[in-house]
């Protein structure tokens, strides 16, 4: 059903003139964008308790408190704000004048994009607010990640997704998925990118982090959701940052357990080769909204399939990883996707079934050499190992390996390459029984 989508003026002026909804913005990192929307809007006076921005460090940490990660465009220090915010909001505004307002404490934390362009802007934001005049309240935490190459349009685009984040608290939240889609009302695509929310409280009982997070990835709005070994959704430079990654890809509505007598070994070898430290390595296992691991397809996911891949990562969490739901089709999109989180080291163990299509020209078209270059240079320029499983071919009873992988004429030289120089390796000592057929 087509919804209509209000200018960002028109929703702040709304919100202004509702008058139960009633305060306060606190906004580090690129000025008070979101604040700016609503006072520009007219009759922000009856919305706006407080604004404020505490740049310097020694106020942030006397009101906040300080970061023992010393990261302050992170979770921990939004949800701080989140709690100040709204318990000052709890603790003076009483009395008959305010008996029949709604609070709301919204927050943000910000990095913009620095002088020298050389860092990656990203910004948590989040509203604590009462859905019921004195009632207990709820709350959405998003993160998101500034696309555009010019400080002013982050801020801009910033200002829009904080007056679309507070709409969409008071007017959305019965419909969580018109709630989503409405956060980016009024940008332009590729602006920004929402790859984490959490919803708490009341309003969102019945909510599933997990399906939440794969809309976002069905809606366009990321491209991969992380989930912990508890199955909580989370951000990936907070689980992923600076660590040594090993990751098992599967396929799309893959039933079977993972063939974790194979990828036990690849993670071992993994290690053994770029010795790693137990206590610095993440293993992760990938779930693909995808058919084909080797081929770029689009592909509509409705509800109950998002439902399969929500109950699929629970499932997988709770063998003892982490896991990943993204639309990466080919493995140097997950490389890509990790070099944000700066990793020490990344392993990948695919099947070799998975390799065997992107070194056999007959799938591609006349520009398959180009392909295939961009192909091997953006992955393993990344400092990425390929850990490559065995399959066996049924027809043959032959089980198939690099050594015996069918590959085409003109791609033979650099597949050469690549295993000679141990970008690709086979799984080592692995026991003919697990080996399964494709």
């Amino acid at each position: 059903m087509h919804r209509e989508i209000p200018e960002t003026k028109r929703k702040a002026l709304r919100i202004n003139l509702d008058p139960a909804i009633y305060g306060t913005f606190a906004e580090i990192g690129a000025g008070q964008e979101v604040a700016r929307n609503f006072f520009t809007a007219g009759a922000a006076s009856g919305t706006i308790a407080k604004t404020m921005s505490a740049y310097d460090m020694v106020f942030s940490n006397s009101i906040y408190g300080v970061e023992k990660s010393g990261r302050y465009v992170s979770k921990s220090r939004l949800q701080k704000m989140l709690e100040h915010e709204f318990g000052l909001l709890s603790e003076r505004l009483i009395g008959e004048k305010y008996a029949g307002h709604k609070f709301f404490a919204f927050a943000d934390t910000v990095s913009m994009l620095n002088f020298s362009k050389t860092n990656d802007p990203h910004g948590w934001l989040g509203i604590r607010f009462q859905s019921t005049p004195g009632g207990e309240a709820s709350e959405i935490i998003l993160h998101v990640r500034l696309l555009d190459s010019d400080s002013s349009l982050q801020q801009n685009v910033l200002g829009v997704i904080g007056v679309n984040l507070v709409y969409a608290a008071y007017y959305h939240s019965d419909d969580i998925q018109v709630m989503i889609e409405s956060l980016v009302d009024n940008l332009s695509v590729g602006s920004v990118e929402i790859d984490l929310i959490n919803l708490r409280g009341p309003v969102f009982k019945g909510a599933n982090d997990r399906l939440v997070n794969l809309y976002l990835i069905a809606k366009g709005f990321s491209g991969a959701a992380i989930f912990d070994k508890n199955a909580n959704a989370c951000q990936s430079k907070d689980l992923l940052y600076k660590k040594d990654i090993m990751i098992l890809r599967t396929k799309f509505k893959q039933k079977s357990t993972p063939n974790f007598d194979l990828f036990n070994r690849a993670v071992e070898q993994f290690k053994r080769s770029q010795s790693i430290n137990d206590d610095n390595l993440i293993v992760m296992i990938e779930v693909l909204m995808s058919n084909d691991i080797g081929l770029e397809k689009d592909q509509e996911l409705g509800v109950n399939e998002l439902e399969d891949f929500a109950k699929r990562a629970e499932e997988l969490c709770a063998t003892g990883n982490n896991v990943i739901v993204s639309n990466f089709t080919r493995n140097h999109k997950v490389a890509q996707y990790l070099s944000r989180v700066n990793p020490h080291s990344v392993g990948i163990s695919t099947n070799i079934a998975n390799l065997k299509r992107i070194f056999d020209s007959s799938g591609f078209g006349e520009n398959y050499t180009d392909e295939l270059l961009a192909y091997v240079s953006d992955l393993f320029s990344r400092n990425v190992k390929l850990y490559a499983y065995p399959y066996l071919d049924k027809k043959n009873n032959e089980i198939i390996t690099t050594h015996n992988m069918p590959v085409s004429a003109e791609a033979r030289p650099l597949f050469e390459f690549l295993v000679q120089n141990k970008y690709i390796s086979n799984i080592e000592s692995y026991d003919e029984k697990d080996v399964k057929t494709v």
